[in-house]
C-alpha cells in the first residue's frame, strides 16, 4: 500500500476500540495464561518499557514497518526480533516519551519526526518481569536508519502487505527461556521467526489495522 493512502486510512485509528488480550492471545505461547496468573503480584511492581510500532514510506512510497533483531547476549531476549524501544528511565515523563527516545537511540529516527497515533494494550513479560507499553507511530519521510550497534544486530524492514498477509503466520518449535522446547504461533517476516511477546503485540496491531485498511 502506498504511504499516502495508508496515512489517510490511519487517521481513523484513534477512535478504534483496542482488541486487547483476546487479540494478543491469538499468538500466545501455550503456557502464557498460566504464567500471567502465577505472576499477578509481580505485575504490580514490574519494570516498565515503551516500544514503537513505526510505519514509514520507502523510497517508492510503499508502507513499511521497522523491526529490529537484537544482539546475542546473556539475557531472555537474546537474538530475538522486537520493536524498537526500551526501559523506562526515572527522568522520562511518560512511556510514550520512552518509546520515542529509545526508538531514536536504536534505529536513528528522530523523535521530532514521529507522529504517535495510538497506544496499544500493555503486555506483561514474565521472564524479564517487564510490562511493555506499545505505541503506533508514523514518520512521514523515508528514514535514514542508523542502528545502535551495541544493542541491534540488524534492522528488519517489513512491507505492510507482508505483515497483514495471513499466510505469513505459522507454528514453529522454539527453545524458551525456561530451557523447554515448545510449539508456538509465530509470524514469518523477511525470513525471521517472530514469536512470544512481540508476536502478541503484532497480533493486536494487525487486528487494529484490518479494521481501518
Amino acid at each position: 500500500m502506498h504511504f499516502e493512502a495508508f496515512k489517510i486510512l490511519m487517521s481513523n485509528i484513534s477512535s478504534i476500540h483496542l482488541p486487547g488480550e483476546d487479540s494478543q492471545f491469538k499468538m500466545s505461547p501455550p503456557f502464557r495464561k498460566e504464567l500471567v496468573e502465577e505472576n499477578r503480584e509481580k505485575m504490580i511492581h514490574a519494570k516498565k518499557a515503551g516500544v514503537m510500532a513505526l510505519f514509514y514510506p520507502d523510497r517508492n512510497d510503499v508502507t513499511h514497518l521497522i523491526l529490529i533483531l537484537r544482539k546475542t547476549y546473556k539475557g531472555v531476549h537474546s537474538a530475538q526480533v522486537g520493536f524498537p524501544g526500551g526501559k523506562y528511565e526515572d527522568d522520562d515523563p511518560h512511556l510514550e516519551y520512552t518509546a520515542l527516545r529509545e526508538t531514536e537511540e536504536e534505529v536513528g529516527v528522530s523523535a521530532d519526526t514521529v507522529e504517535v497515533l495510538k497506544s496499544m494494550t500493555p503486555l506483561y513479560i514474565p521472564p524479564s518481569n517487564f510490562t511493555v507499553a506499545p505505541f503506533i507511530g508514523i514518520t512521514h519521510q523515508t528514514p535514514q536508519f542508523i542502528k545502535q550497534d551495541d544493542e541491534v544486530e540488524d534492522l528488519i524492514e517489513v512491507k505492510l502487505s507482508d505483515f497483514i498477509d495471513d499466510t505469513n503466520t505459522t507454528d514453529v518449535a522454539v527453545m524458551t527461556s525456561y530451557k523447554v522446547e515448545i510449539e508456538v504461533p509465530a509470524f514469518m517476516l523477511n525470513g525471521h521467526v517472530v514469536w512470544g511477546a512481540t508476536a502478541m503485540m503484532l497480533s493486536e496491531l494487525k487486528d487494529l489495522l484490518k479494521k481501518v485498511l
